[in-house]
This record gives C-alpha cells, structure tokens and sequence, in this order.
C-alpha cells in the first residue's frame, strides 16, 4: 500500500520522506491557504521534493473552466496530478484531458455509482471520503473492498485512494480492504507508531538496563 501525506506544509512532508514512508501527496485549496503561502509555489516545491504523485486541485465548477485550470496545473511539473469533483463537468474533464497523458485524481466520491463512472472517464484514481461517511452515522470503509472488487472485474487501472482518513484504523481498514493508497494527515501517520505495550516493553528494557549498571 502507498501513503500519501494529505498536507501542505513542507516540514511535514519532509519528515514523512526522511522516514521513508511517503510516497506522494494530496493537496487542495484550503489546505494550501493553510500554509499561507502561494499556490504555485507551494506545488512546486512538494513536486521537487517528492518521487510521486503530487495532486493539485482547480477551483472552477464548470467545464471550461476546470479544462483550462487542469492544463495549466498539469503544466506545472510532471509529477502533478490535478483533482477534479466527481461532477458531469469534472468528469468530462477527465474524458477530454485524460488521452493527452494528464492524471487525474477525481475526489468526493461517495458511492460506487460515482466510483465506476470516474473509472471509465479514465481517472488514475478516486477518492472515496470514509471519513464524511462516518460523519453521517455511515460506515465508509465498507464501500472500499466492493470498489476494490469492482475495478477489478473489469482490469480498470484506477486506483482506489482512500481519502478523509481520521485515524490509524481507517488506514489499516483500507489496506486489509484491498485500497492501492490512504492519503493520511500527518499526525495520523505519527499515530501509527504509537502502542501502549511498546512503551511499556521500551521502559522495562531501559529499567532492566539500569540495573545492570548499578551492580
């Protein structure tokens, strides 16, 4: 399974790589303003530091306008993958942008309906959001494994990327689901380390220590 960071802020994204566990990152709008920094600056400079997929959002609603934004952040650096809403016009987007060698990660997805028409609109991922479905007293880790299966039955090359991860067992869900990648924030990727027992086992190892020094 991949991890992508879903983050703007470099630091983070630095501190993911030097642990050698990131393999891309998931950005939008609000997460870029977050960083207070400009927009183009800031995909540029996560595309230089990272060997993966980068994926940059566009703002526009309509088709013309995402076609136009999609080109243009595509334009950017190889490694970007622009985020399209799973809306008519965004996957028109895909339809038209797609064949030209443009990735597009289609994000907002919350039912296998959606999943399959962004698959065969040539999406090189989905999103589906488990998190907002949790939101509303859904479970919605468990459309991952039927989305997983579905892509499978018919060899579509998207990949399921698991998306509002708000905790390290959405992470685990998804991968026993099948999910090719979770985009996770960062504090949930320094969660994952975390075991009550592994503390404990680490303090008893330096107690045990310490005695042997005593003597």
């Amino acid at each position: 399974m991949k991890f992508f960071l879903d983050t703007a802020i470099v630091e983070e994204i630095r501190e993911g790589l030097d642990l050698g566990l990131v393999d891309g990152v998931t950005t939008n709008p609000s997460l870029i303003a977050k960083s207070g920094r400009d927009h183009k600056e800031v995909v540029l400079e996560i595309c230089d530091m990272v060997d993966g997929p980068v994926s940059a959002e566009v703002i526009a609603t309509d088709f013309e306008g995402m076609r136009e934004e999609a080109e243009m952040l595509a334009s950017w650096h190889e490694n970007v993958v622009v985020k399209v809403p799973l809306t008519e016009a965004g996957l028109k987007t895909v339809h038209q942008l797609a064949p030209q060698g443009i990735r597009f990660n289609v994000t907002l997805c919350f039912s296998l309906a959606q999943a399959l028409l962004a698959a065969k609109a040539g999406a090189s991922f989905i999103s589906p959001f488990v998190g907002r479905w949790d939101d509303i007293n859904t479970r919605g880790i468990e459309l991952i494994p039927e989305m997983v299966q579905m892509y499978d039955n018919y060899g579509f090359d998207t990949q399921v990327l698991v998306a509002s991860i708000r905790s390290p067992l959405h992470v685990t869900e998804a991968a026993l689901a099948g999910a090719q990648v979770a985009t996770l924030p960062f504090g949930v990727l320094r969660q994952m380390f975390k075991h009550p027992l592994t503390d404990i086992g680490i303090e008893k190892f330096l107690a045990d220590y310490r005695k042997t020094q005593e003597s």
